[in-house]
């Protein structure tokens, strides 16, 4: 399944936080030293910047999976390196949601899920708050009805 269209504002407006603060500390260092190389550097993140804003979070939109059956959860992500990850019920320990400021102000949540794999969490980002919730739930009930020990 895809993620909620509103996850490519989301991704867009985390970019812009970052870069926003990369680019203003660049100017005010060049305000300081006036520098060729350095007004270089800056130019070039502004153009990365640009960039990264414009394609990146149509790119991870279209490329951004998940789906959850009665025994694994699939999540598929990456935008230059493509990440499959599969965890199957009987090794999920804990199903979490996470909303940050801009997602909670956009309806966003991030679902993650916690295994017993040295591969660390799932995380399945940008879906709806109420997506999300039903989600955890669907998930929390199956995972308890899977037998196994989760380790």
């Amino acid at each position: 399944m895809q993620v909620h269209p509103r996850a490519k504002t989301w991704w867009r407006l985390h970019s812009a936080a970052v870069y926003g603060v990369l680019l203003r500390t660049g100017v005010v260092v060049l305000l300081f030293v006036q520098q060729a190389w350095l007004a270089a550097i800056v130019g070039a993140l502004a153009v990365i910047t640009a960039a990264d804003l414009a394609f990146l979070p149509r790119i991870r939109y279209a490329r951004h999976r998940w789906e959850a059956t009665d025994q694994a959860v699939y999540v598929r992500d990456g935008v230059v390196v493509e990440d499959w990850r599969v965890a199957p019920l009987s090794r999920v320990q804990t199903v979490d949601t996470r909303r940050g400021p801009l997602q909670q102000w956009l309806g966003l949540s991030t679902v993650i899920v916690t295994t017993a794999s040295a591969a660390g969490s799932l995380k399945i980002h940008g879906l709806e708050k109420e997506a999300a919730a039903e989600l955890v739930e669907r998930l929390s009930a199956a995972t308890e009805a899977t037998p196994g020990d989760a380790t």
